[in-house]
């Protein structure tokens, strides 16, 4: 899967956007998944933020019986901890940093920057996240795992970001075991994470959002 330009959703909250939040969706969805949440986060009316939702390309994803399927790599196993295919892993994350660099050829500071994602999509965004060469403005993980915790080489650049973790305490796809590890891990290599949870399952729920927005709100200077 070569490095290639993502198509994507883009919904803007006012003209002239100053910051960006580009949010990944989880396996077998699209970028339309997260477009209805961006009014439910409760953003203040004059927030300027463009909002990008990238679609996965279609791959053969072992765990479905090897047919193709939106994903950002291949899934081989659903072990405990996961048997994924890093290296198509780290070419969609390449591909999200085509977005980042965009996001700053269009004069967006990158740390007003925002990298978020669900399921499959928040383990790209720890990989790009953490990887990136220059100060982004947060990591969002939403019931997601840290698929390359022990191959992942970190950009000091991104040694003091914000990275807030939320996870369902009734996840039956991505255990909440991950969630956790994921939090503890970071903590052992010296990030500053935070880790919520939810009576949820496998999804979002209204409390998160909202949690999300303030974060949003807080590390844009909003409002």
């Amino acid at each position: 899967m070569p490095v290639t330009t993502l198509k994507t959703i883009e919904l803007e909250t006012q003209s002239n956007p100053d910051a960006a939040v580009i949010w990944l969706h989880g396996l077998g969805a699209s970028g339309h998944d997260f477009e209805p949440v961006v009014p439910e986060l409760r953003l203040p009316e004059n927030a300027r933020i463009r909002f990008i939702f990238p679609h996965a390309p279609n791959l053969p994803v072992t765990i479905n019986g090897g047919m193709s399927m939106p994903a950002w790599y291949d899934i081989m196993a659903m072990d405990i901890e996961r048997t994924v295919d890093e290296k198509q892993l780290r070419q969609s994350a390449e591909a999200i940093v085509e977005l980042i660099e965009q996001e700053k050829d269009r004069g967006i500071d990158s740390q007003r920057i925002i990298v978020a994602g669900f399921s499959q999509g928040g383990a790209v965004a720890y990989e790009v996240g953490l990887t990136y060469a220059e100060r982004l403005g947060g990591i969002l993980a939403l019931s997601t795992y840290f698929a390359t915790a022990s191959s992942i080489q970190p950009s000091e650049a991104n040694r003091a970001t914000p990275i807030r973790i939320y996870h369902g305490t009734h996840d039956p796809m991505v255990p909440e075991s991950l969630g956790r590890k994921s939090y503890e891990t970071l903590q052992a290599m010296g990030y500053g994470a935070s880790y919520e949870t939810y009576p949820m399952d496998h999804s979002v729920c209204l409390e998160e959002i909202l949690d999300i927005g303030q974060f949003i709100t807080r590390q844009l200077q909003l409002g």
